[in-house]
């Protein structure tokens, strides 16, 4: 059995075996609703507080990590914890232990669909959920925004730009993303070195490109996930130019389909990129857009994890990589208003999704509930 100072240099009260530590991420994406902030919140309650498996140090150190580097959140903390306990080993375990249990799921509601989308049930269904996805997308951008632009003049305008041009194009527009980073950077640190390597590593990602093979969407699922800040939601705008606008793998409706269902299923939000690969090339098609967002982080979070304390605190790393997030901020907020025109088309899906948004905004209503409550509705309404 090791400690987990045997990696960190730090003491905890408490020691678990590798077994146990990585059982406890199956559990938590077995069971873990809410979102990113939600999930961290959990590992820092379980993990720090009442088990004392991990240092707050640590814990901090983490989720400082996860917010600077691109990738889902929730993963990047777990891997990062997964490898201060255990080195490469413990962030692999740790890895495919919090991202499987969500995974699997999204391949049986994926065959289902599949298998049933065409009876008028699953389309009732359907029809109430979309409607309310689109009030938690919003209700979760109004919670991004708050945290991430604060009273910010600059970050502000660079969310409005991009909120604007995703709403018009109904695209991510990916040079205005790393323009955002690039903004904030000059204005609030020495624009030097940090710009070339930065905005040079999202060039490079953003030229890759995928077709309709394993490979082609590999990469597509790869470049896409290198554009995550903080909210799985981030991903979503950038994915509707792609899967729907440009590859044309999914139409409007199966899109907001795909984000349904990783709202209805616990880990990452992330995971709806399996849903989308079964669509296009069944188990093999989602396990390599699920490899292609995940890999990446998990590769850049073990390349960075040994020398973090070195770079965590440059000025002008956290300047650009605040530009970014603000810029996909406001991608989510125009993604929001570019999937409502296609969900909201008539009365009943417009109450639907003004009462699921009044609700979120007055309760704290799991969302699986909302969606259930909704599909219920949706199927009552489709059958009236």
């Amino acid at each position: 059995m090791t400690s987990m100072g045997s990696v960190s240099g730090k003491t905890v009260d408490a020691q678990a075996s590798l077994g146990e530590f990585v059982g406890y991420f199956l559990w938590l994406g077995a069971v873990g609703f809410g979102g990113p902030i939600a999930l961290a919140g959990h590992m820092q309650q379980d993990l720090v507080d009442k088990r004392r498996w991990v240092s707050s140090e640590d814990y901090v150190e983490g989720l400082a990590l996860a917010q600077l580097a691109p990738g889902p959140l929730a993963a990047q903390l777990a891997i990062y914890l997964g490898y201060v306990r255990a080195g490469v080993l413990g962030a692999t375990l740790v890895g495919i232990a919090f991202v499987l249990p969500s995974f699997l799921m999204v391949l049986a509601l994926s065959w289902a669909y599949v298998r049933f989308g065409g009876l008028p049930w699953m389309q009732g269904m359907f029809y109430g959920i979309g409607a309310a996805v689109i009030a938690i997308i919003a209700r979760s951008t109004v919670k991004l925004t708050k945290l991430t632009l604060k009273k910010d003049s600059l970050l502000w305008a660079i969310f409005g730009v991009l909120a604007i041009s995703t709403a018009v194009t109904s695209r991510e527009i990916i040079w205005l993303v790393v323009l955002g980073g690039v903004v904030a950077l000059a204005a609030k640190a020495m624009p030097r070195k940090i710009i070339v390597g930065n905005a040079g590593t999202f060039a490079m990602t953003a030229a890759l490109s995928g077709g309709g093979s394993l490979a082609g969407i590999f990469l597509y699922f790869a470049k896409a996930g290198m554009f995550v800040f903080g909210s799985g939601l981030a991903i979503l705008p950038f994915l509707y130019g792609g899967v729907v606008e440009g590859h044309h793998w999914l139409n409007d409706r199966q899109f907001l389909d795909a984000v349904a269902v990783a709202m209805i299923t616990p880990g990452p939000v992330v995971i709806t990129v399996a849903f989308i690969g079964f669509l296009v090339a069944g188990v093999a098609g989602a396990t390599a857009a699920a490899l292609g967002v995940f890999l990446p982080v998990y590769v850049v979070v073990v390349a960075l994890a040994p020398s973090y304390k070195k770079w965590a605190k440059n000025p002008q790393l956290n300047a650009f990589v605040r530009g970014v997030t603000a810029a996909a901020t406001g991608a989510i907020a125009g993604a929001v208003i570019v999937l409502a025109r296609r969900s909201i088309y008539d009365v009943p899906t417009a109450l639907i999704g003004m009462v699921s948004l009044a609700v979120l905004f007055r309760w704290k209503i799991p969302e699986p509930a909302l969606i259930a409550v909704a599909a219920a509705v949706g199927l009552v309404l489709h059958h009236s």
